[in-house]
C-alpha cells in the first residue's frame, strides 16, 4: 500500500505524513500541479490533497484532478461526495434542499427581472452572499429594498470582484487590534489594497447571478461541528462586535456543554446521507431550532486545537486531546486495507 500526498504548509497534510511514518504506511510526496501527476501515482492506492479555494492553480483543476483520479479506481480525498460543493454556495443550496436538510431560506435568480420583483415582494433585511468566499468574505447584511436593488443592478451588469479590499484591511486591523494577527498580516492587507490576490484574476468578476439568504437576527454566534467518519467535533464563533458575522472572527468557544446532542445527531444525519469523508456545518438558532448556512470539507486545522474531546456516531463522549485531521489518513487506509482483503478472498476463493 502506498499513499500520495500533496504537501502544504499549515494544512492536513502535515497531519497525514506524521501518522504514516508513526504507523509505517509507505507513503510519497507528490506535487499535483505536475502536468505528469497521473503518471506519478501509477504506483499509489490514494491520492490526498487538501487544496485552498484562494490558490489560483488550484481553482482551476483541483476538484476535476481529484475526480478523475477517483474514476481510476484509486481512494482520493477529498472524494467525489465530499469535494464538489467546496466553495460553492449555489450548489450546496440545491444539495441541502434536495436531501431536506435544515437550510436557511435561501433564494437565487438568474434573471434580473426575477430578481427584482422578489425584491419588491419580500421583507428586509436580508444577507447577500458569493457562491465562493471563506471566512465570512463576501458576505453583507442588506437592510432595505432600495440595497437589494442596488445589489441586483451590480450582479447583472459589471458583477462583484472575488476579494474586497476594503472589507479585508478594515478585518485584518480588527483581528490585529485584538492581538490574534501579527503586524505583517497587516501589512499584507494594505499590499492587497494596491495589488489584489492572484486568485482574483482567475476567477474573474462574479455575475450572472444574486444569491440572498434569510437574516435569523439575536444570533451573537454560530455553531461549527466537524464530522469525520463516526466522530463529531464542535466550535462556538462569536459574531464580531457591531456585526452579524461569526466565521472567521477569531473568537472561538469550546466547552462541551455549548453543544447539545440533538445538533450533534442531526449532523451525523447530514453526513451520512452526503456521504462526505468529512463535513463541516455552520448552524445559527432560530426559536431554538437550528439551521445550516453553509458547508466545507476544509477547515484551518489550528483553530481546533483548544477542542476538549469528541462525540461518536452514539453521541457518547471521549474526553482529551484528539487529533482528528489524521481520522482521514486513517480511515482511507483502513478502507484501502478492508478492499484488499476483499478481492484477496476473492481470488482465493
Amino acid at each position: 500500500m502506498k499513499i500520495a500526498i500533496h504537501p502544504r504548509a499549515g494544512s492536513y497534510s502535515d497531519h497525514w505524513i506524521n501518522w504514516c511514518e508513526k504507523n509505517k504506511i509507505n507513503w510519497k510526496s507528490v506535487d499535483c500541479f505536475n502536468t505528469e501527476i497521473i503518471q506519478n501515482i501509477s504506483d499509489c492506492d490514494a491520492l490526498m490533497w487538501h487544496y485552498s479555494q484562494n490558490n489560483p492553480k488550484a481553482i482551476l483543476f483541483a476538484k476535476q484532478l481529484l475526480l478523475s483520479v477517483e474514476a481510476s479506481g484509486r481512494k482520493v480525498f477529498p472524494n467525489s461526495n465530499t469535494v464538489w460543493h467546496f466553495d460553492d454556495k449555489v450548489g450546496q443550496k440545491y444539495l441541502l434542499e434536495a436531501i431536506n436538510a435544515p437550510l436557511v431560506a435561501t433564494w437565487i435568480f438568474y434573471e434580473k427581472k426575477e430578481a427584482l420583483f422578489w425584491a419588491e415582494e419580500t421583507e428586509f433585511p436580508k444577507i447577500f452572499k458569493l457562491r465562493s468566499g471563506a471566512g465570512s468574505q463576501n458576505v453583507r447584511l442588506i437592510n432595505t429594498r432600495k440595497d437589494a436593488y442596488k445589489i441586483i443592478d451590480k450582479a447583472f451588469g459589471l458583477g462583484f470582484p472575488s476579494y474586497d479590499p476594503i472589507g479585508s484591511l478594515k478585518e485584518r486591523w480588527r483581528l490585529f487590534y485584538l492581538n490574534k494577527t501579527p503586524f505583517i498580516d497587516l501589512l499584507e492587507g494594505v499590499f492587497r489594497f494596491i495589488v489584489p490576490p492572484p486568485y482574483v484574476r482567475i476567477r474573474g468578476n462574479e455575475k450572472g447571478y444574486v444569491y440572498f439568504q434569510e437574516f435569523i437576527p439575536e444570533n451573537d454566534h454560530d455553531i461549527r461541528i466537524v464530522i469525520i467518519e463516526n466522530k463529531a467535533f464542535a466550535i462556538k464563533r462569536m459574531v464580531r462586535e457591531n456585526d452579524f458575522r461569526a466565521s472567521g472572527s477569531g473568537s472561538v468557544l469550546y466547552d462541551r456543554h455549548l453543544f447539545n446532542e440533538d445538533i450533534i445527531k442531526l449532523s451525523f444525519d447530514i453526513a451520512h446521507k452526503l456521504g462526505s469523508q468529512c463535513l463541516a456545518m455552520d448552524y445559527v438558532y432560530h426559536k431554538n431550532n437550528p439551521f445550516l448556512l453553509e458547508i466545507s470539507y476544509g477547515s484551518v486545522p489550528k483553530s481546533y486545537n483548544n477542542c476538549p474531546g469528541y462525540w461518536d456516531k452514539e453521541l457518547k463522549w471521549h474526553e482529551g486531546q484528539f487529533n482528528p485531521w489524521e481520522w482521514i489518513v486513517e480511515n482511507l487506509v483502513t478502507t484501502i486495507g478492508l478492499e484488499k482483503d476483499i478481492e484477496s478472498s476473492k481470488t482465493l476463493g
